[in-house]
C-alpha cells in the first residue's frame, strides 16, 4: 500500500513540474534574492525594490540618449505591458541609467513617458549608479566621440524578479515582447 501511495505521490509531483510553464529567458538556478535598489525615482517618490513585492519587475539598464538598444528595448517591453491586459497591474518596469551624469530625473521622466507612463527611472550619483550596476554585473564605459559628447557602451539584458523579490531569469536584447508576456505569466503563477 505504501509502495502505491509513493509512486502516486512522485506521479503527481512530476506532473506538476510539467505543467508549470518553462520560462524563456535564462533563469537563475537556483533563484536568488535580487540586490536591493533603493532610491528616488525619477518622479520624486521613493523606490525600493523589495517594496515591490506581489509583482514581476523588470530591471533595464540604459541611458536616455541611446539610439540604438535602449529605445527598441522600452517599446517592446510597452508592447509587452499591453498585451498583458489586466495583468499588466502586476509588472513593474524599472529603467536604471549607466549615464547619471545627463540622465536627471526630469530626462527620465520626460524620456520614458514616450514609452510607459508607468515605467520608473532610477537616477542617482554617478557612486550609487556604479554600486547597483556592479551588484547586477553591468558593465558600462563611457566612449567619447572625435566632435565631441560622449554615448555609453553597457550591457543589455533585462533582469526579471519575481512576486517574491528573487532573481529568476536574465533576458538578453533583442527577444519579442511575447516572450515577455510569456515569462511575466509564468512568474505570477
Amino acid at each position: 500500500m505504501l509502495k502505491h501511495v509513493m509512486a502516486a505521490v512522485i506521479l503527481c509531483a512530476a506532473a506538476a513540474l510539467q505543467a508549470a510553464p518553462a520560462l524563456k529567458a535564462g533563469t537563475f538556478d537556483p533563484p536568488r534574492p535580487a540586490p536591493e535598489i533603493a532610491l528616488p525615482a525619477a518622479d520624486g517618490t521613493q523606490f525600493s525594490l523589495a517594496a515591490q513585492k506581489g509583482k514581476v519587475v523588470i530591471l533595464e539598464f540604459g541611458y536616455a540618449t541611446c539610439r540604438d538598444v535602449c529605445p527598441i528595448s522600452l517599446a517592446m517591453l510597452a508592447n509587452a505591458r499591453a498585451k498583458l491586459g489586466p495583468l499588466a497591474d502586476r509588472l513593474q518596469v524599472v529603467f536604471i541609467t549607466v549615464d547619471p551624469e545627463r540622465d536627471t530625473p526630469k530626462v527620465l521622466r520626460e524620456y520614458l513617458a514616450n514609452f510607459d507612463k508607468t515605467f520608473v527611472g532610477i537616477t542617482g550619483t554617478p557612486a550609487q549608479m556604479e554600486a547597483i550596476r556592479q551588484a547586477y554585473g553591468i558593465s558600462a564605459t563611457k566612449k567619447v566621440q572625435a566632435r565631441g559628447g560622449y554615448t555609453m557602451g553597457h550591457s543589455s539584458y533585462l533582469y526579471y524578479v519575481d512576486p517574491q523579490g528573487r532573481l529568476r531569469a536574465l533576458q538578453p536584447f533583442g527577444r519579442p515582447a511575447d516572450d515577455v508576456v510569456h515569462d511575466v505569466k509564468a512568474l505570477l503563477e
